[in-house]
């Protein structure tokens, strides 16, 4: 076995696995006298405290693709990849302001479901199907292949048997119990994630500089790898087409960042379970500022471990252990499993079961926020319109299961993908811009008109193919542009708007949508702890932005 498991680790593992199931099916269980009905199923009774929302959003953003796909984008290009997670910080702050009053009033179970409130059941069910097979193909896949993918190279385990154990054991709990399970599993997941994290950095850190300590060892890597410190890359800089630059901050990462915390459905949904819009802020802002330490946990690991790999002397210390798969320049994914093995006996344990923490929680909420859409979107729409409450949670159960089983098969699909953390940033990329351009103006725009969605949505797929992908022969030609991915999502959404905007004027000659959304100022007041808090936070970027521009 790769990582030199212990008995103690193995003890400290299946500890943790065991409190996960026995919380997540206690919680589960059908309360005397209740039956479960929908409400209960898919939005845990909306009765979530801020606490719980803000852990389980980090709980569910923070998976494989973090540990293992971000440390090895941080292996391979430093700290820039960071900007994922402090720009998301501020992007959270604008979903509690400004998108969860909105959704918190109209009582959604769904994202589709405010389509279909905003424009029509067509657009609503278009939406459903893509978020259904994104969810299962791209989602659930790429995080089963990546999980598995840490079990392979940790414990040896074939890859095959990691994902159908990553997927018995998030099924066992989240499909029985729907949200209520995920959420409150997901508060000690959390713990689990942080604190297993941290104990790698710090011990990665203290393998650097030589048994000296923290401290000691981020001026180190600071010393020995001080490119790999750049928030802001040049055009010089071989990874410049993965984050380019000035366009990190002012261009397309807000446009996966706002898709992706605004209208994504196994994030939102548990924003919609709070007790109340105040206590969901609350929860938002908790998310916010561990945003903020994420890159501690996931990226500078992988920066410690570009070192490590890097430095004769520091390679030497490790002796042959160090060589043992060791990651390199074209297989960076391998960067954070490589760095388990020099953990000490029994934090092997908690390292491990903040990885799989962080794994079977993504899973898990992904799996109920599939099985909702497809459900309510669906099953209730098309299928089985006076669905009981016993069918629409079975219905919930049978669904997740199903799309958990083709995941599955298609996990082991995906191997030979490196830095995946950006290959699914970026394939995500084509639609997300013309989803966003539909969801903002839809929001904020009350001309915007249905059929003018619709043709936006579907135009944005071949404006967001024609910055990808040029003919053969052509790549050279003035009709093609060569532009970093992040960009090109920048100008997909851009362009979208536009056709929007412009079908929208010709089709209602400049009147309001009969279905367009009612706002005031009202409903966008927050508390003055909410504001404190968002300003907190973006005093902290911009320290740490003017700390490592370059």
């Amino acid at each position: 076995m790769n990582a030199n498991f212990e008995i103690l680790d193995y003890l400290i593992f299946i500890g943790y696995a065991a409190l996960i199931l026995g919380v997540g099916l206690w919680v589960s269980r059908d309360k005397k006298g209740h039956e479960k009905n929908a409400e209960d199923y898919f939005l845990a009774g909306k009765s979530l405290p801020w606490w719980a929302i803000g852990a389980s959003l980090i709980a569910a953003n923070i998976s494989a693709e973090q540990f293992i796909g971000m440390s090895g984008s941080g292996f391979a290009l430093g700290l820039a990849i960071a900007s994922y997670e402090w720009m998301a910080a501020i992007t959270l702050i604008i979903v509690g302001k400004y998108f969860l009053p909105i959704f918190i009033e109209k009582g959604l179970y769904t994202i589709p479901e405010f389509v279909e409130k905003r424009y029509s059941t067509n657009l609503k069910t278009i939406l459903a199907v893509f978020w259904i097979a994104l969810y299962v193909f791209v989602n659930l896949a790429s995080v089963l292949y990546l999980g598995a993918l840490a079990l392979q190279t940790i414990m040896g385990i074939p890859m095959i048997y990691g994902v159908m154990g990553l997927a018995l054991f998030a099924a066992a709990y989240s499909l029985y119990g729907g949200l209520s399970a995920v959420a409150w599993t997901d508060v000690i997941q959390v713990v689990f994630l942080v604190l297993g994290g941290l104990f790698t950095t710090y011990l990665a850190l203290d393998t650097v500089s030589g048994g000296e300590g923290l401290l000691a060892g981020v001026k180190t890597i600071y010393e020995l790898a001080p490119d790999r410190f750049a928030m802001i890359l040049d055009k010089s800089n071989p990874e410049y087409k993965n984050l380019p630059g000035i366009g990190v901050l002012v261009g397309g990462l807000w446009v996966a960042n706002l898709y992706y915390w605004g209208f994504n459905q196994y994030i939102i949904q548990r924003t919609l379970a709070a007790k109340s819009l105040k206590e969901s802020q609350k929860g938002i802002l908790l998310a916010a500022f561990l945003k903020l330490i994420i890159p501690l946990i996931v990226v500078i690991p992988g920066i410690a471990a570009y070192v490590m790999v890097n430095d004769p002397d520091i390679l030497g210390r490790l002796g042959a252990a160090g060589l043992n798969n060791m990651p390199t320049a074209d297989q960076a994914d391998k960067a954070y499993p490589w760095l388990l093995q020099f953990l000490p006996t029994g934090l092997k344990g908690v390292a491990f079961a903040a990885l799989t923490a962080a794994i079977v929680s993504s899973l898990a909420s992904m799996l109920n926020s599939t099985s909702t859409i497809f459900t309510m979107d669906i099953y209730k729409q098309y299928i089985n319109k006076n669905a009981s409450n016993k069918a629409t949670v079975n219905t919930g159960r049978i669904s997740a299961a199903i799309a958990l089983i083709i995941a599955s098969v298609m996990a082991p699909l995906l191997g030979g993908i490196d830095q995946a953390f950006q290959f699914i940033q970026e394939y995500t990329g084509v639609v997300s811009p013309g989803i966003l351009a539909v969801f903002l103006l839809g929001l904020f725009w009350k001309k915007t008109t249905n059929k003018a969605a619709i043709i936006g949505a579907l135009s944005s797929i071949p404006i967001a193919m024609y910055f990808k992908v040029a003919p053969k022969g052509w790549s050279d030609s003035p009709l093609f542009v060569d532009l970093p991915w992040m960009d090109q999502m920048g100008y997909t959404a851009i362009l979208t708007g536009v056709v929007i905007i412009l079908v929208s004027l010709i089709q209602n000659r400049g009147t309001e949508d009969p279905k367009a959304i009612k706002i005031s100022n009202a409903l966008f007041r927050t508390s003055p702890g909410f504001n404190i808090g968002a300003f907190t936070i973006m005093i902290i970027l911009v320290v740490l932005y003017a700390l490592f521009w370059n």
